[in-house]
């Protein structure tokens, strides 16, 4: 892969508005439900959702360094925003390269911790291998999005309801492309992509337990990066976790596998309310 000096950039900013956009364009009624709140700072984006029923993914901050320097300053504007949402938790995803010096310092006296680390990987669409299964992929259609989203929320662990909503929500948009796999008419894999001038960023996919082993996340990730070029993308992104040592993520390897080049880690910085 011949890439820019940089892609870090480019590869922030298609996160930051994919999670941004489930999120600010949920529907109302769920929007309301959820106890959405969305605000931009310091070039990034900080979300939170109050009555998160996957127990504390949905509400991060991220984005931060790329327009602007990531400083102390926006740091507590960030956590600011947490304490008046009223949210019990955030992740922070900070990339090493733009934290500001002494930081462990900084996190430590503000509560945060280290958490996980993820990959972030990039390629080009066109450079993205083909992909042989038996199912058939393609778009999700509009009268299948609510069992695209359950699949994808079933494959994180994740409950049914207002996060389904929120989901389904993007099938149809202009800047989102879900696709998905179905296994003899039925329905049984799916996953995301999101356009974003230049960049398209893979995200949200999953497989039903029962219908793993047959090829769908790497035939998904191929339609998508298709789909990405035809679209005039010239990048393509993902992110997924840092397995542990002796540990294997079948995502990562998917992703390897179809292409897509480790770029950087990164760490997620959690951080709790206190009493």
């Amino acid at each position: 892969m011949t890439a820019p000096a940089d892609l870090t950039p480019l590869a922030e900013a298609v996160e930051c508005e994919f999670m941004h956009s489930y999120e600010s364009q949920a529907p109302g009624p769920t929007y309301t439900d959820l106890g959405i709140a969305t605000t931009r700072i310091g070039g990034g984006v900080a979300l939170a959702m109050r009555n998160d029923p996957s127990g504390g993914y949905w509400s991060k901050a991220l984005g931060f360094g790329t327009t602007e320097p990531f400083t102390v300053q926006i740091l507590d504007r960030v956590l600011d925003f947490y304490r008046e949402q009223g949210v019990d938790q955030a992740v922070l995803q900070l990339v090493p390269s733009v934290l500001p010096a002494g930081f462990d310092e900084v996190a430590a006296a503000r509560g945060l911790e280290p958490g996980s680390t993820w990959v972030k990987l990039a390629g080009r669409p066109g450079d993205v291998a083909g992909a042989q299964t038996r199912l058939r992929v393609g778009p999700v259609p509009a009268d299948e999005a609510r069992r695209w989203a359950d699949v994808l929320l079933a494959g994180f662990g994740m409950p049914s309801g207002g996060l389904t909503e929120m989901l389904a929500a993007t099938v149809g948009q202009p800047a989102w492309r879900p696709y998905a796999a179905w296994n003899d008419g039925e329905l049984v894999a799916g996953g995301n992509l999101f356009l974003h001038r230049e960049a398209a960023s893979l995200n949200a996919a999953a497989t039903a337990s029962a219908h793993r082993g047959l090829g769908a996340q790497s035939a998904l990730i191929a339609a998508r990066a298709r789909a990405a070029a035809e679209a005039g993308c010239r990048w393509l992104f993902a992110e997924t976790g840092k397995p542990a040592p002796g540990q294997q993520n079948p995502s990562l390897n998917n992703m390897r596998r179809a292409g897509l080049v480790p770029l950087y880690e990164r760490r997620n910085w959690v951080w709790r309310a206190t009493a």
